[in-house]
């Protein structure tokens, strides 16, 4: 078009103030280059629209005078007002009153500007009569996204605004579908799948694709690889498809071990599911009500390459279908649908869960993850632990109100999501006992020192008493603050990740393999170097909810449990046997090392301080929550005295008179320096007049050495 308006304007830039003089060099280049052009630059109003825009809504003034077919020999009226209001005249006076009236106070959104409109769409209220009622009548403005009628200009921005910040642009509401020639292929774990250029932004396209997540994709993968490897086949659900790439490398992998189920509720996205499908050779099960019966796959055929693609709510599907895995992976929190997930996913069945909510639940909107979790948090050292514990605990309190229990599997949480997996444990029992983990924190505020609360319902009266530390007695005020409900039980499986570890090698998913060996270690609270895929002997005693599970190094068969009482007894007890033989739960939590070293002081490498750790009899592990964190069940009394014990001094006078003992030089078990070097510093700093300072200065840092001295 010869004509651009403010074509490059942000969406939420929605101020409007053009200067009079681009208005008029506007109609002018509009007169010269488009004397009189089609009505095909007014806003399409055709058929394959499933609603029309208001005729107030329009790209250029020029559209808008088209409307009033401005003639000079003919009066016309204006098209946005009544005759009672506006009385028809001649093509220069309506011009002005069109530029004036509605186009400089109109309000733009992507290219179009929602002019005033003064016709009578609005009701009046009946108390006004007369002229009153003509005064009122049709001051208002058109909604381009939900068709509503606003009458502030600045109520139209915030409601325009309030769109794009739920992500529901025009494509969500008018299902326009994009030229071919648009799309582009991506390639991701031998799966092609059509996007849009803007795949990237949830907020202005339906068939959202985040290449970051590929992570979380393979990781949801391998979970679902080891459940298809204990029954076959399972039913498998992606609730929310967008391009369909998740559920098309599960049946394209897994073949005729899964049945799976792409589900999205916008049908831009399921069209787009359904072209992906034949784009990867996928044959496609409609539902029973689409008349597109040439795609629809019968009962009788083979149905190891078939797909079955849905157009439903994500909760009305969970709530009239049972499934054997559960992926669900909304824009934002996933609370909304765990109760229909929890209400018919088989017994042994598996619920994974993405939430993408990172604000609230990494404390930085606390109100948010209240009204969402119900759990108070605020920002800690571990806060990545902390939110996967809030939404574990959701989890939890959501399956016990449909009598189920759940096993936490795994639990990760990275820069853009949360993902936890759980396996499903049917009846009142496993419900009641993952309901009593869900507890209370109490953390300090000042050392960060943190305690799950103890069990019972008897109010103490001196809560400070459960923390180890003794900030409250040195401290003035309240120095604890309540933090949750949260999950307090384990957070991975050792023996599912194991599997997991093999599946995703098995598959050649290299992103994953790092992360899950981090997390075995993790589970096992031990360092990488004894880290080892195939376990000594005892794998084959791998037991998880009381099943026995077959892995790769047993010859024993494997017993998969279905409901039936007299078997469950029988392996509860032989799992009450192999209990001892396993190692104890991964301590809660971590501790940053960073952010408890001693000022002035040179702290040792992580690898050295965790086997410092270990040494000094003490479960150590690193963790993926934080690069530089430490899992440990020692006390943050007893870390920081280890630490403490292996810092060096840095040295920041005494550079010129001796070289700089670096932390990487100094052996496991080597002494801080010598109390004749300290004495050598106190001197230098007693000769500028600070010897007091320094003096106490070192008494805090150095208490052992100034004792001796």
């Amino acid at each position: 078009d010869g004509v651009v308006v403010s074509e490059k304007v942000k969406s939420n830039n929605l101020d409007v103030k053009i200067p009079e003089s681009e208005l008029e060099a506007e109609e002018k280049g509009a007169e010269e280059e488009r004397p009189r052009e089609s009505d095909s630059n007014i806003l399409d109003v055709s058929s394959d629209h499933p609603r029309d825009k208001h005729i107030s809504i329009q790209r250029h003034l020029a559209d808008l005078e088209k409307l009033a077919d401005l003639r000079e020999d003919e009066k016309k009226p204006c098209p946005l007002c009544p005759e009672e209001k506006f009385k028809a005249c001649y093509s220069h006076k309506l011009h002005r009153h069109l530029q004036n009236l509605h186009w400089k106070v109109s309000v733009e959104f992507e290219g179009y500007r929602m002019c005033i409109c003064h016709l009578s769409c609005r009701p009046v209220k009946p108390n006004l009569v007369g002229d009153q009622t003509l005064a009122k009548m049709g001051a208002h403005y058109h909604c381009i996204i939900c068709s509503a009628t606003i009458i502030r200009r600045t109520d139209m921005i915030g409601h325009i605004n309030r769109h794009v910040n739920k992500g529901e642009t025009e494509s969500r509401f008018i299902t326009v579908r994009a030229p071919k020639s648009s799309y582009e292929v991506v390639k991701e774990s031998a799966t092609d799948v059509q996007v849009l250029p803007n795949h990237s932004t949830p907020q202005k396209t339906d068939s959202y694709f985040n290449p970051k997540m590929k992570l979380n994709r393979q990781l949801i993968f391998c979970a679902l690889a080891v459940l298809a490897g204990e029954r076959k086949p399972i039913e498998c659900l992606d609730a929310f498809g967008a391009t369909g790439i998740m559920g098309l490398q599960w049946a394209k992998h897994l073949r005729s071990s899964v049945k799976v189920t792409i589900n999205d509720c916008n049908e831009n996205s399921v069209t787009m599911i359904k072209e992906n499908c034949h784009l990867n050779k996928m044959k496609v099960k409609l539902n029973i009500k689409e008349e597109e019966s040439d795609e629809t796959v019968g009962d009788g055929e083979d149905n190891s390459d078939t797909i079955e693609v849905t157009k439903m709510d994500a909760n009305v599907i969970m709530h009239l279908r049972s499934f054997d895995f559960i992926h669900l992976d909304p824009f934002g929190t996933s609370v909304n649908y765990l109760d229909s997930a929890f209400r018919n996913v088989r017994n042994l069945g598996i619920v994974s869960l993405t939430s993408t909510d990172i604000s609230s639940l990494y404390a930085k909107a606390q109100h948010v993850a209240l009204r969402h979790y119900g759990c108070n948090i605020v920002r800690t050292e571990y806060y990545k632990e902390l939110a996967a514990r809030t939404v574990i605990s959701a989890v939890t309190r959501a399956a016990a109100r449909c009598n189920k229990g759940i096993e936490v599997l795994l639990a990760v949480a990275l820069e853009h999501f949360v993902l936890v997996v759980v396996r499903v444990l049917r009846g009142p029992t496993p419900a009641d006992d993952s309901a009593k983990k869900v507890r209370y924190l109490i953390h300090c505020q000042w050392c960060e020192e943190r305690v799950f609360q103890k069990e019972g319902n008897m109010v103490e009266e001196n809560p400070y008493q459960q923390l180890p530390c003794d900030c409250h007695g040195s401290m003035p005020g309240k120095t604890a603050v309540l933090l949750g409900p949260l999950w307090s039980g384990a957070l991975f499986n050792t023996g599912f990740l194991r599997r997991m570890l093999l599946e995703a090698v098995q598959y050649g998913l290299d992103e994953a393999q790092p992360l899950l060996k981090t997390l075995v270690c993790e589970a096992e609270c031990t360092t990488l170097k004894h880290f080892s895929t195939h376990s000594p002997g005892d794998e084959n005693k791998q037991e998880e909810c009381g099943v026995y599970i077959k892995t790769p190094n047993t010859s024993a068969e494997s017993y998969l449990v279905h409901g039936k009482r007299k078997s469950e007894e029988v392996l509860r007890s032989a799992a009450k046997r192999q209990r001892a033989e396993h190692s104890a739960e991964h301590p809660p939590f971590y501790y940053n090392i960073h952010r408890h070293s001693i000022k002035g002081m040179n702290m040792p490498k992580l690898n050295k301080f965790l086997n410092y750790l270990s040494e000094a009899g003490y479960r150590v592990s690193r963790t993926h929550f934080d690069p530089m964190g430490v899992r440990t069940n020692a006390p943050l009394v007893q870390f920081k005295t280890v630490l403490m014990k292996y810092s060096t001094p840095t040295y920041v006078g005494a550079q010129a008179e001796g070289p700089v003992h670096l932390p990487g030089e100094i052996q496991v078990g080597e002494e801080v320096p010598a109390a004749a070097e300290i004495k050598v510093e106190e001197a230098e700093l007693a000769e500028d007049g600070k010897s007091g300072v320094a003096a106490a200065v070192f008494s805090q840092s150095y208490p052992t050495h100034c004792a001796a001295n």
